[in-house]
């Protein structure tokens, strides 16, 4: 930063080593810096309490300084000509605030002329002072920032009344100062939390789905309103093994680091178990057994599971199964929507599970689409005339229905705009969504 053009007697009077030990000490400088007031121009809220300062006491200036280890900078100065920043401010070494400091007490000066603390200032000449108090503006921490204070041009006692609202004006700036601080702290925490929960987020689901030869695929996440919060939504589409592929969605219990660490512990198992065995309920069995040993029944989990292969007819054949999650739904070319899937336990609570696999078959234009129950429990937004109600099944099918002509994402875009139009700004929980298509033939 340049040398700011110091006033009120720069380069002349006390010199550096002559000033307190605590004005230049870093912790109390850089709490000053962390402030963000030093070099910014004047505000409502500290140039209403300057103001108040003036009309309680009859002094004629008012200040609240904030002071780094070479200047006293004037946030806000009642009563002074100062129209920019160069003019709001005067070396540490000359303003009266570095006593203050340096004693983190209160400073009261009835005739500065005289006073053996303040005779020799430069500044009690050039900014007539006759009469001068102040008390010290703190951080958080008890770091001493500055001082409010007022000026008379004429040396006077100072009243305890005035002295009191002084001392109550000085715990106002100090109070606003503090709240400034911590809403700048919360925000930059909320920030640092947001950008995390979405990096982690993001490393829970696959940046780009596997190319499929003969299946057209796309998934979307769309997190709930406002939602900055590591949630469990899951989902993955991997090669298995010869001609086998497979496709999961999840929907872990509860939010934050665990249920990420329960998202990752399920998305590892599958594919470490897919490689041993096609029957999607086998797979969810093992998963079982893993939360069980590695999580010991903490947190339960929800998935639809798999496993399909190409057929030399040009479509899909696999085996689906559910575990406490909602049913896929079957588009069928004609616009018929199936639902596809028995019900079966959720896993990571009992050590005896039922799980059923499924056949399905995908013809050409066929699709299928694995969700979570964001999509069917996302509630019309307020606003909408009478009872709030779900989308429901009825409605994802209706949508799904409407996909004519439509490709993976084109589906899963349709799909996804539903549900969010339903709720609006109002949505409660996350949505995965993920579709699996057969290109018509030509």
């Amino acid at each position: 930063m340049d040398e700011p053009a110091f006033s009120a007697g720069a380069g002349a009077g006390v010199t550096a080593d002559r000033l307190p030990a605590a004005v230049s000490d870093p912790a109390r400088v850089a709490a000053v810096w962390a402030t963000g007031l030093l070099d910014t121009g004047p505000e409502e809220a500290f140039d209403d309490l300057a103001s108040l300062a003036v009309a309680v006491t009859g002094a004629g200036r008012a200040f609240v300084a904030l002071v780094d280890d070479r200047r006293s900078y004037w946030k806000s100065c009642v009563g002074v000509d100062a129209r920019t920043i160069a003019d709001r401010q005067e070396l540490v070494a000359e303003s009266l605030c570095s006593l203050l400091i340096g004693s983190g007490q209160r400073l009261v000066i009835e005739d500065a002329a005289v006073d053996p603390r303040t005779r020799h200032r430069l500044a009690v000449r050039h900014m007539k002072i006759g009469a001068w108090a102040g008390y010290p503006i703190l951080d958080p921490g008890g770091q001493v920032l500055g001082s409010f204070y007022v000026i008379d041009e004429n040396p006077r006692t100072w009243s305890s009344e005035h002295l009191g609202a002084l001392a109550t004006l000085a715990r106002a700036v100090t109070s606003e100062i503090g709240l400034r601080q911590s809403l700048a702290a919360s925000r930059i925490a909320t920030e640092a939390a947001a950008a995390l929960a979405r990096t982690l987020q993001d490393s829970l689901l696959p940046p780009v789905l596997r190319t499929v030869p003969g299946v057209e695929a796309a998934a979307a996440y769309l997190p709930a309103s406002g939602g900055t919060t590591v949630v469990g939504d899951f989902y993955d589409l991997f090669h298995a093994k010869g001609a086998w592929w497979c496709t999961v969605m999840g929907d872990v219990c509860g939010k934050g680091i665990e249920a990420a660490k329960v998202t990752a512990l399920a998305r590892y198992t599958l594919r470490a178990e897919a490689t041993q065995h096609i029957s999607p309920a086998n797979v969810l069995e093992r998963l079982n057994s893993a939360l069980l040993d590695q999580r010991g029944g903490e947190r339960f989990l929800t998935a639809v599971y798999a496993t399909f292969r190409a057929t030399p007819s040009g479509g899909v054949a696999g085996r689906l199964c559910t575990a406490g999650h909602p049913p896929a739904l079957i588009r069928r070319a004609d616009g018929r929507i199936q639902k596809t899937g028995r019900p079966g336990t959720l896993l990571g609570v009992l050590p005896d599970v039922r799980l059923t696999d499924v056949r399905f078959r995908l013809h050409p234009g066929d699709a299928l689409l694995l969700y979570t129950d964001g999509a069917t429990e996302a509630r019309a937004r307020p606003g909408t005339p009478g009872p709030r109600p779900l989308l429901g099944e009825e409605g994802l099918a209706a949508s799904l229905a409407a996909c004519h002509g439509l490709d993976a994402a084109g589906i899963i875009d349709r799909v996804g705009r539903t549900v969010t139009r339903y709720a609006g700004s109002w949505a409660s929980d996350d949505t995965a969504l993920l579709a699996l298509r057969v290109p018509p033939r030509p």
